[in-house]
Protein backbone atom coordinates (compact mmCIF):
# COMPACT_ATOMS: atom_id res chain seq x y z
CA UNK A 1 0.00 0.00 0.00
CA UNK A 2 2.89 2.32 0.69
CA UNK A 3 4.01 1.86 -2.89
CA UNK A 4 0.65 3.19 -4.08
CA UNK A 5 0.92 6.17 -1.76
CA UNK A 6 4.41 6.95 -3.04
CA UNK A 7 3.30 6.54 -6.66
CA UNK A 8 0.41 8.96 -6.10
CA UNK A 9 2.78 11.54 -4.60
CA UNK A 10 4.96 11.35 -7.72
CA UNK A 11 2.03 12.60 -9.80
CA UNK A 12 0.94 15.39 -7.44
CA UNK A 13 2.06 19.03 -7.66
CA UNK A 14 2.47 21.27 -4.61
CA UNK A 15 0.59 24.35 -5.80
CA UNK A 16 0.95 26.33 -2.56
CA UNK A 17 4.73 26.42 -2.16
CA UNK A 18 7.86 26.86 -4.26
CA UNK A 19 8.32 28.22 -7.80
CA UNK A 20 5.00 29.03 -9.43
CA UNK A 21 5.43 29.55 -13.17
CA UNK A 22 7.23 26.25 -13.77
CA UNK A 23 4.53 24.37 -11.85
CA UNK A 24 1.75 26.11 -13.78
CA UNK A 25 3.38 25.06 -17.06
CA UNK A 26 4.01 21.51 -15.78
CA UNK A 27 0.35 21.29 -14.79
CA UNK A 28 -1.07 22.89 -17.95
CA UNK A 29 0.87 21.01 -20.63
CA UNK A 30 -0.68 17.55 -19.94
CA UNK A 31 -4.09 19.24 -19.85
CA UNK A 32 -3.43 20.83 -23.24
CA UNK A 33 -2.25 17.52 -24.64
CA UNK A 34 -5.33 15.78 -23.21
CA UNK A 35 -7.63 18.31 -24.85
CA UNK A 36 -5.77 18.16 -28.14
CA UNK A 37 -5.82 14.36 -28.13
CA UNK A 38 -9.55 14.38 -27.41
CA UNK A 39 -10.11 16.72 -30.33
CA UNK A 40 -7.85 14.65 -32.58
CA UNK A 41 -9.98 11.64 -31.81
CA UNK A 42 -13.14 13.68 -32.40
CA UNK A 43 -11.60 14.96 -35.62
CA UNK A 44 -11.00 11.36 -36.62
CA UNK A 45 -14.75 10.83 -36.23
CA UNK A 46 -15.46 13.82 -38.46
CA UNK A 47 -12.79 12.89 -41.04
CA UNK A 48 -13.89 9.26 -41.30
CA UNK A 49 -17.54 10.28 -41.65
CA UNK A 50 -16.78 13.05 -44.14
CA UNK A 51 -14.50 10.88 -46.28
CA UNK A 52 -16.38 7.57 -46.21
CA UNK A 53 -20.03 8.40 -45.43
CA UNK A 54 -20.59 11.68 -47.32
CA UNK A 55 -21.35 15.32 -46.59
CA UNK A 56 -24.83 14.59 -45.18
CA UNK A 57 -23.29 12.37 -42.49
CA UNK A 58 -20.65 15.02 -41.81
CA UNK A 59 -23.35 17.65 -41.39
CA UNK A 60 -25.36 15.26 -39.21
CA UNK A 61 -22.54 14.80 -36.72
CA UNK A 62 -21.75 18.53 -36.71
CA UNK A 63 -25.39 19.48 -36.14
CA UNK A 64 -25.44 17.61 -32.82
CA UNK A 65 -22.45 19.21 -31.05
CA UNK A 66 -24.20 22.32 -29.73
CA UNK A 67 -27.20 20.29 -28.54
CA UNK A 68 -25.00 17.65 -26.87
CA UNK A 69 -23.16 20.39 -25.00
CA UNK A 70 -26.48 21.91 -23.96
CA UNK A 71 -27.68 18.65 -22.42
CA UNK A 72 -24.50 17.56 -20.63
CA UNK A 73 -23.03 20.89 -19.51
CA UNK A 74 -24.98 21.04 -16.23
CA UNK A 75 -23.49 17.73 -15.09
CA UNK A 76 -20.01 18.53 -16.43
CA UNK A 77 -20.28 21.80 -14.49
CA UNK A 78 -20.80 19.86 -11.27
CA UNK A 79 -17.34 18.35 -11.75
CA UNK A 80 -15.99 21.90 -11.33
CA UNK A 81 -17.53 21.90 -7.86
CA UNK A 82 -15.71 18.62 -7.18
CA UNK A 83 -12.42 20.09 -8.40
CA UNK A 84 -12.70 23.19 -6.21
CA UNK A 85 -13.68 21.29 -3.04
CA UNK A 86 -11.09 18.52 -3.44
CA UNK A 87 -8.34 21.10 -4.04
CA UNK A 88 -9.44 23.14 -1.04
CA UNK A 89 -9.67 20.19 1.37
CA UNK A 90 -6.43 18.68 0.04
CA UNK A 91 -4.51 21.92 0.63
CA UNK A 92 -5.99 22.38 4.12
CA UNK A 93 -5.33 18.69 5.03
CA UNK A 94 -9.01 18.03 5.81
CA UNK A 95 -8.90 14.27 5.16
CA UNK A 96 -12.45 13.47 6.28
CA UNK A 97 -13.99 16.23 4.16
CA UNK A 98 -11.85 15.14 1.21
CA UNK A 99 -13.02 11.52 1.48
CA UNK A 100 -16.69 12.51 1.68
CA UNK A 101 -16.36 14.82 -1.33
CA UNK A 102 -14.81 12.09 -3.49
CA UNK A 103 -17.44 9.44 -2.63
CA UNK A 104 -20.28 11.90 -3.18
CA UNK A 105 -18.86 12.98 -6.54
CA UNK A 106 -18.72 9.44 -7.90
CA UNK A 107 -22.38 8.82 -7.06
CA UNK A 108 -23.39 12.15 -8.65
CA UNK A 109 -21.50 11.22 -11.83
CA UNK A 110 -23.20 7.84 -12.18
CA UNK A 111 -26.73 9.07 -11.46
CA UNK A 112 -26.24 12.04 -13.79
CA UNK A 113 -25.12 9.70 -16.56
CA UNK A 114 -28.24 7.53 -16.21
CA UNK A 115 -30.46 10.63 -16.36
CA UNK A 116 -28.71 11.75 -19.54
CA UNK A 117 -29.25 8.37 -21.21
CA UNK A 118 -33.00 8.81 -20.73
CA UNK A 119 -32.99 12.45 -21.84
CA UNK A 120 -30.87 11.75 -24.91
CA UNK A 121 -32.99 8.81 -26.05
CA UNK A 122 -36.35 10.55 -25.61
CA UNK A 123 -35.61 14.12 -26.68
CA UNK A 124 -32.86 13.98 -29.33
CA UNK A 125 -35.25 13.95 -32.30
CA UNK A 126 -37.66 16.67 -31.08
CA UNK A 127 -34.84 19.01 -30.06
CA UNK A 128 -32.98 18.59 -33.34
CA UNK A 129 -36.23 19.33 -35.15
CA UNK A 130 -36.66 22.53 -33.11
CA UNK A 131 -33.15 23.54 -34.19
CA UNK A 132 -34.26 23.43 -37.81
CA UNK A 133 -32.04 20.50 -38.75
CA UNK A 134 -32.65 19.76 -42.47
CA UNK A 135 -34.79 16.71 -43.28
CA UNK A 136 -31.95 14.96 -45.12
CA UNK A 137 -29.78 15.21 -41.98
CA UNK A 138 -32.31 14.80 -39.15
CA UNK A 139 -32.57 10.95 -39.01
CA UNK A 140 -28.78 10.55 -39.00
CA UNK A 141 -28.30 13.24 -36.32
CA UNK A 142 -30.97 11.63 -34.11
CA UNK A 143 -29.40 8.17 -34.44
CA UNK A 144 -25.94 9.55 -33.63
CA UNK A 145 -27.16 11.33 -30.49
CA UNK A 146 -29.13 8.36 -29.15
CA UNK A 147 -26.14 6.04 -29.41
CA UNK A 148 -23.74 8.70 -28.12
CA UNK A 149 -25.80 9.29 -24.98
CA UNK A 150 -25.68 5.60 -24.09
CA UNK A 151 -22.12 6.28 -22.91
CA UNK A 152 -22.99 9.19 -20.63
CA UNK A 153 -22.32 7.41 -17.28
CA UNK A 154 -18.80 6.64 -18.50
CA UNK A 155 -18.32 10.19 -19.79
CA UNK A 156 -19.27 11.73 -16.46
CA UNK A 157 -17.24 9.23 -14.41
CA UNK A 158 -14.16 10.12 -16.46
CA UNK A 159 -14.79 13.85 -16.06
CA UNK A 160 -15.36 13.66 -12.30
CA UNK A 161 -12.39 11.33 -11.85
CA UNK A 162 -10.19 13.69 -13.85
CA UNK A 163 -11.43 16.62 -11.75
CA UNK A 164 -10.35 14.80 -8.58
CA UNK A 165 -6.87 14.11 -9.92
CA UNK A 166 -6.45 17.65 -11.32
CA UNK A 167 -7.34 19.07 -7.92
CA UNK A 168 -4.25 17.44 -6.39
CA UNK A 169 -2.00 18.37 -9.30
CA UNK A 170 -2.16 15.14 -11.30
CA UNK A 171 -2.81 15.90 -14.95
CA UNK A 172 -0.61 13.15 -16.37
CA UNK A 173 -2.57 9.99 -15.61
CA UNK A 174 -5.82 11.28 -17.18
CA UNK A 175 -3.71 12.02 -20.28
CA UNK A 176 -2.40 8.43 -20.40
CA UNK A 177 -5.91 6.98 -20.02
CA UNK A 178 -7.32 9.27 -22.67
CA UNK A 179 -4.52 8.34 -25.08
CA UNK A 180 -5.24 4.63 -24.63
CA UNK A 181 -8.99 5.04 -25.13
CA UNK A 182 -8.54 7.44 -28.04
CA UNK A 183 -6.35 5.08 -30.05
CA UNK A 184 -8.99 2.39 -29.61
CA UNK A 185 -11.62 4.91 -30.74
CA UNK A 186 -9.78 5.64 -33.99
CA UNK A 187 -9.30 1.95 -34.76
CA UNK A 188 -12.96 1.21 -34.09
CA UNK A 189 -14.01 4.18 -36.26
CA UNK A 190 -12.18 2.75 -39.24
CA UNK A 191 -13.47 -0.74 -38.50
CA UNK A 192 -17.15 0.16 -38.08
CA UNK A 193 -17.42 2.82 -40.81
CA UNK A 194 -15.19 1.42 -43.56
CA UNK A 195 -15.44 -2.33 -42.94
CA UNK A 196 -19.12 -2.51 -41.91
CA UNK A 197 -20.43 0.70 -43.56
CA UNK A 198 -22.20 1.73 -40.33
CA UNK A 199 -21.85 5.49 -40.99
CA UNK A 200 -22.74 7.78 -38.09
CA UNK A 201 -23.87 4.80 -36.01
CA UNK A 202 -20.39 3.30 -36.23
CA UNK A 203 -18.73 6.56 -35.18
CA UNK A 204 -21.09 6.93 -32.22
CA UNK A 205 -20.58 3.32 -31.11
CA UNK A 206 -16.79 3.68 -31.28
CA UNK A 207 -17.05 6.81 -29.12
CA UNK A 208 -19.16 5.02 -26.49
CA UNK A 209 -16.73 2.10 -26.25
CA UNK A 210 -13.73 4.42 -25.89
CA UNK A 211 -15.54 6.44 -23.21
CA UNK A 212 -16.15 3.26 -21.21
CA UNK A 213 -12.46 2.37 -21.44
CA UNK A 214 -11.23 5.79 -20.25
CA UNK A 215 -13.76 5.79 -17.41
CA UNK A 216 -12.77 2.29 -16.36
CA UNK A 217 -9.08 3.21 -16.25
CA UNK A 218 -9.57 6.34 -14.16
CA UNK A 219 -11.94 4.63 -11.71
CA UNK A 220 -9.51 1.73 -11.35
CA UNK A 221 -6.71 4.22 -10.64
CA UNK A 222 -8.69 5.91 -7.86
CA UNK A 223 -9.91 2.62 -6.37
CA UNK A 224 -6.39 1.19 -6.18
CA UNK A 225 -4.88 4.39 -4.80
CA UNK A 226 -3.91 4.59 -1.12
CA UNK A 227 -4.20 8.40 -1.08
CA UNK A 228 -6.86 10.27 0.89
CA UNK A 229 -8.75 11.02 -2.34
CA UNK A 230 -9.22 7.35 -3.32
CA UNK A 231 -12.60 5.87 -4.26
CA UNK A 232 -13.88 3.47 -1.60
CA UNK A 233 -16.56 1.36 -3.29
CA UNK A 234 -18.12 0.19 -0.01
CA UNK A 235 -18.44 3.77 1.21
CA UNK A 236 -19.94 5.32 -1.91
CA UNK A 237 -22.79 7.56 -0.81
CA UNK A 238 -24.11 11.08 -1.08
CA UNK A 239 -23.10 13.19 1.93
CA UNK A 240 -25.66 15.96 2.20
CA UNK A 241 -23.40 18.92 3.00
CA UNK A 242 -20.80 17.90 0.39
CA UNK A 243 -23.53 17.42 -2.20
CA UNK A 244 -24.88 20.91 -1.62
CA UNK A 245 -21.36 22.38 -1.63
CA UNK A 246 -20.63 20.72 -4.98
CA UNK A 247 -23.95 21.96 -6.35
CA UNK A 248 -23.39 25.47 -4.96
CA UNK A 249 -20.13 25.82 -6.90
CA UNK A 250 -20.73 23.48 -9.83
CA UNK A 251 -24.38 24.06 -10.74
CA UNK A 252 -23.96 27.75 -11.64
CA UNK A 253 -20.98 26.76 -13.80
CA UNK A 254 -23.00 24.00 -15.45
CA UNK A 255 -26.03 26.22 -15.88
CA UNK A 256 -23.81 28.86 -17.44
CA UNK A 257 -22.45 26.28 -19.87
CA UNK A 258 -25.95 25.05 -20.68
CA UNK A 259 -27.31 28.54 -21.33
CA UNK A 260 -24.19 29.36 -23.33
CA UNK A 261 -25.08 26.31 -25.38
CA UNK A 262 -28.56 27.76 -25.94
CA UNK A 263 -26.97 30.76 -27.61
CA UNK A 264 -24.76 28.38 -29.60
CA UNK A 265 -27.84 26.33 -30.53
CA UNK A 266 -29.46 29.52 -31.82
CA UNK A 267 -26.33 30.31 -33.80
CA UNK A 268 -26.22 26.73 -35.11
CA UNK A 269 -29.87 27.06 -36.09
CA UNK A 270 -29.01 30.25 -37.97
CA UNK A 271 -26.14 28.45 -39.72
CA UNK A 272 -28.55 25.61 -40.59
CA UNK A 273 -30.68 28.09 -42.52
CA UNK A 274 -27.83 28.45 -45.05
CA UNK A 275 -28.02 24.74 -45.98
CA UNK A 276 -26.07 21.51 -45.41
CA UNK A 277 -22.92 22.69 -47.25
CA UNK A 278 -22.61 25.71 -44.96
CA UNK A 279 -23.26 23.40 -42.01
CA UNK A 280 -20.46 21.08 -43.13
CA UNK A 281 -18.01 23.99 -43.54
CA UNK A 282 -19.01 25.39 -40.17
CA UNK A 283 -18.46 21.95 -38.58
CA UNK A 284 -14.98 21.55 -40.07
CA UNK A 285 -13.89 25.06 -39.06
CA UNK A 286 -15.31 24.71 -35.55
CA UNK A 287 -13.39 21.46 -35.15
CA UNK A 288 -10.11 23.19 -36.02
CA UNK A 289 -10.87 26.11 -33.71
CA UNK A 290 -11.58 23.57 -31.00
CA UNK A 291 -7.85 22.80 -30.84
CA UNK A 292 -7.20 26.43 -29.95
CA UNK A 293 -10.02 26.58 -27.42
CA UNK A 294 -9.07 23.38 -25.64
CA UNK A 295 -5.47 24.58 -25.29
CA UNK A 296 -6.68 27.83 -23.73
CA UNK A 297 -9.21 25.94 -21.61
CA UNK A 298 -6.31 23.98 -20.10
CA UNK A 299 -5.03 27.29 -18.71
CA UNK A 300 -8.51 27.99 -17.31
CA UNK A 301 -8.47 24.62 -15.51
CA UNK A 302 -4.97 25.40 -14.25
CA UNK A 303 -6.19 28.72 -12.86
CA UNK A 304 -9.11 26.96 -11.19
CA UNK A 305 -7.02 24.30 -9.43
CA UNK A 306 -4.15 26.58 -8.38
CA UNK A 307 -6.53 29.25 -7.09
CA UNK A 308 -8.62 26.67 -5.20
CA UNK A 309 -5.62 25.16 -3.40
CA UNK A 310 -4.12 28.53 -2.49
CA UNK A 311 -7.50 29.79 -1.34
CA UNK A 312 -7.80 26.74 0.91
CA UNK A 313 -4.31 27.45 2.28
CA UNK A 314 -5.13 31.20 2.62
CA UNK A 315 -2.26 32.13 0.29
CA UNK A 316 -4.09 35.15 -1.12
CA UNK A 317 -1.02 36.94 -2.51
CA UNK A 318 0.01 33.81 -4.39
CA UNK A 319 -3.47 33.73 -5.95
CA UNK A 320 -2.79 37.07 -7.63
CA UNK A 321 0.44 35.73 -9.11
CA UNK A 322 -1.46 32.66 -10.35
CA UNK A 323 -3.88 34.91 -12.23
CA UNK A 324 -1.13 37.04 -13.79
CA UNK A 325 0.91 34.05 -14.93
CA UNK A 326 -2.14 32.27 -16.33
CA UNK A 327 -3.32 35.35 -18.23
CA UNK A 328 0.12 35.72 -19.80
CA UNK A 329 0.18 32.04 -20.70
CA UNK A 330 -3.30 32.00 -22.25
CA UNK A 331 -2.53 35.08 -24.37
CA UNK A 332 0.70 33.51 -25.61
CA UNK A 333 -0.95 30.17 -26.43
CA UNK A 334 -3.98 31.81 -28.04
CA UNK A 335 -2.07 34.18 -30.31
CA UNK A 336 0.37 31.47 -31.42
CA UNK A 337 -2.38 29.02 -32.32
CA UNK A 338 -4.62 31.70 -33.86
CA UNK A 339 -1.82 32.68 -36.22
CA UNK A 340 -1.09 29.07 -37.14
CA UNK A 341 -4.74 28.38 -37.93
CA UNK A 342 -4.99 31.46 -40.16
CA UNK A 343 -1.83 30.58 -42.08
CA UNK A 344 -2.76 26.93 -42.62
CA UNK A 345 -6.54 27.19 -42.70
CA UNK A 346 -6.97 26.02 -46.30
CA UNK A 347 -4.71 22.99 -45.84
CA UNK A 348 -6.33 22.05 -42.54
CA UNK A 349 -9.87 22.25 -43.93
CA UNK A 350 -8.86 19.95 -46.81
CA UNK A 351 -8.33 17.23 -44.22
CA UNK A 352 -12.03 17.32 -43.40
CA UNK A 353 -13.49 17.66 -46.89
CA UNK A 354 -12.43 17.89 -50.52
CA UNK A 355 -15.55 19.88 -51.47
CA UNK A 356 -14.42 23.44 -52.44
CA UNK A 357 -17.73 24.92 -51.26
CA UNK A 358 -17.37 23.32 -47.82
CA UNK A 359 -13.79 24.63 -47.55
CA UNK A 360 -14.84 28.15 -48.53
CA UNK A 361 -17.52 28.22 -45.84
CA UNK A 362 -14.99 26.98 -43.33
CA UNK A 363 -12.49 29.69 -44.25
CA UNK A 364 -15.22 32.31 -43.97
CA UNK A 365 -15.88 31.37 -40.35
CA UNK A 366 -12.17 31.34 -39.51
CA UNK A 367 -11.52 34.78 -40.99
CA UNK A 368 -14.35 36.38 -39.06
CA UNK A 369 -13.14 35.99 -35.50
CA UNK A 370 -10.10 33.78 -35.08
CA UNK A 371 -7.76 36.79 -34.85
CA UNK A 372 -9.34 37.71 -31.50
CA UNK A 373 -9.88 34.16 -30.27
CA UNK A 374 -7.31 34.62 -27.48
CA UNK A 375 -9.73 37.03 -25.75
CA UNK A 376 -12.01 34.02 -25.15
CA UNK A 377 -9.15 32.44 -23.18
CA UNK A 378 -8.63 35.62 -21.18
CA UNK A 379 -12.31 35.64 -20.28
CA UNK A 380 -12.21 32.00 -19.15
CA UNK A 381 -9.10 32.51 -16.99
CA UNK A 382 -10.93 35.26 -15.10
CA UNK A 383 -13.81 32.85 -14.54
CA UNK A 384 -11.37 30.20 -13.25
CA UNK A 385 -9.94 32.65 -10.71
CA UNK A 386 -13.41 33.61 -9.45
CA UNK A 387 -14.64 30.01 -9.19
CA UNK A 388 -11.43 28.94 -7.49
CA UNK A 389 -12.29 31.36 -4.69
CA UNK A 390 -15.74 29.79 -4.40
CA UNK A 391 -17.59 32.52 -6.31
CA UNK A 392 -19.61 30.67 -8.94
CA UNK A 393 -22.94 32.50 -9.10
CA UNK A 394 -21.38 35.90 -9.84
CA UNK A 395 -19.35 34.82 -12.91
CA UNK A 396 -22.41 32.90 -14.09
CA UNK A 397 -24.56 36.03 -14.15
CA UNK A 398 -21.79 38.11 -15.69
CA UNK A 399 -21.14 35.53 -18.42
CA UNK A 400 -24.81 35.04 -19.17
CA UNK A 401 -25.32 38.76 -19.51
CA UNK A 402 -22.09 39.68 -21.27
CA UNK A 403 -21.88 36.72 -23.63
CA UNK A 404 -25.05 34.65 -23.86
CA UNK A 405 -27.69 37.40 -23.67
CA UNK A 406 -25.53 39.64 -25.84
CA UNK A 407 -25.34 36.98 -28.57
CA UNK A 408 -29.08 36.33 -28.47
CA UNK A 409 -29.79 40.05 -28.78
CA UNK A 410 -27.28 40.20 -31.62
CA UNK A 411 -29.06 37.39 -33.49
CA UNK A 412 -32.45 39.08 -33.26
CA UNK A 413 -31.20 42.59 -34.04
CA UNK A 414 -27.90 42.93 -35.92
CA UNK A 415 -28.10 39.55 -37.68
CA UNK A 416 -31.82 39.95 -38.38
CA UNK A 417 -31.05 43.24 -40.13
CA UNK A 418 -28.18 41.76 -42.17
CA UNK A 419 -28.56 37.99 -42.55
CA UNK A 420 -25.03 37.01 -43.56
CA UNK A 421 -22.68 34.50 -41.95
CA UNK A 422 -19.97 37.11 -41.17
CA UNK A 423 -22.55 39.19 -39.28
CA UNK A 424 -23.47 36.10 -37.28
CA UNK A 425 -19.88 35.19 -36.49
CA UNK A 426 -18.87 38.69 -35.36
CA UNK A 427 -21.05 38.24 -32.26
CA UNK A 428 -18.39 35.99 -30.70
CA UNK A 429 -15.37 38.31 -30.31
CA UNK A 430 -17.58 41.22 -29.28
CA UNK A 431 -19.06 39.13 -26.44
CA UNK A 432 -15.66 37.82 -25.27
CA UNK A 433 -14.13 41.27 -24.89
CA UNK A 434 -17.19 42.69 -23.11
CA UNK A 435 -17.35 39.78 -20.66
CA UNK A 436 -13.61 39.78 -19.89
CA UNK A 437 -13.70 43.35 -18.62
CA UNK A 438 -16.82 42.67 -16.56
CA UNK A 439 -15.11 39.66 -14.89
CA UNK A 440 -11.96 41.71 -14.27
CA UNK A 441 -13.95 44.33 -12.35
CA UNK A 442 -15.59 41.59 -10.26
CA UNK A 443 -12.22 40.02 -9.46
CA UNK A 444 -10.71 43.34 -8.33
CA UNK A 445 -13.66 43.99 -6.00
CA UNK A 446 -13.54 40.47 -4.50
CA UNK A 447 -9.77 40.53 -3.97
CA UNK A 448 -10.11 43.90 -2.25
CA UNK A 449 -12.73 42.37 0.06
CA UNK A 450 -10.46 39.37 0.80
CA UNK A 451 -7.57 41.71 1.57
CA UNK A 452 -9.70 43.64 4.07
CA UNK A 453 -10.93 40.40 5.65
CA UNK A 454 -7.35 39.11 5.95
CA UNK A 455 -6.22 42.33 7.66
CA UNK A 456 -9.16 42.13 10.10
CA UNK A 457 -8.28 38.52 10.91
CA UNK A 458 -4.61 39.39 11.50
CA UNK A 459 -5.59 42.33 13.72
CA UNK A 460 -7.80 40.05 15.81
CA UNK A 461 -4.99 37.53 16.10
CA UNK A 462 -2.54 40.21 17.23
CA UNK A 463 -5.06 41.59 19.71
CA UNK A 464 -5.55 38.11 21.13
CA UNK A 465 -1.81 37.62 21.55
CA UNK A 466 -1.42 40.95 23.40
CA UNK A 467 -4.43 40.43 25.65
CA UNK A 468 -2.65 38.46 28.46
CA UNK A 469 0.01 41.20 28.84
CA UNK A 470 -2.56 43.91 29.47
CA UNK A 471 -3.35 44.86 33.11
CA UNK A 472 -6.61 43.55 34.53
Amino acid sequence: MKVNQKAARNYEIDMCNGPLLSKIILFAIPLMLSGILQLLFNAADIIVVGRYAGSDSLAAVGATSALINLLINVFIGLSIGTNVLVARFFASHSEHDLEETVQTSVVIAFIGGVILIIVGFLFSGPLLTLMGTPDNVLPLSTLYMQIYFAGMPATLLYNFGSAILRAVGDTRRPLYYLLTAGIINVVLNLFFVIQFSMGVAGVALATVISQCISAGLIVLCLVRSDADYRIQLKRLRIVRDKFFSIVKIGFPAGLQGAIFSISNVLIQSSVNSFGSVAMAGNTASANIEGFIYTSMNAVYQTTLSFTSQNFGAKNYKRMTRVLLYCQGLVILVGIALDGGALLMGNQLLHIYSSDPAVIEYGLLRMRCYIVLYFTCGMMDVMVGALRGMGYSVLPMFVSLTGACAFRIVWIYTVFAANRTLPTLYYSYPASWILTFFAHLICYILIRRHLHISEKDWMNRELAGQKQPTQPA
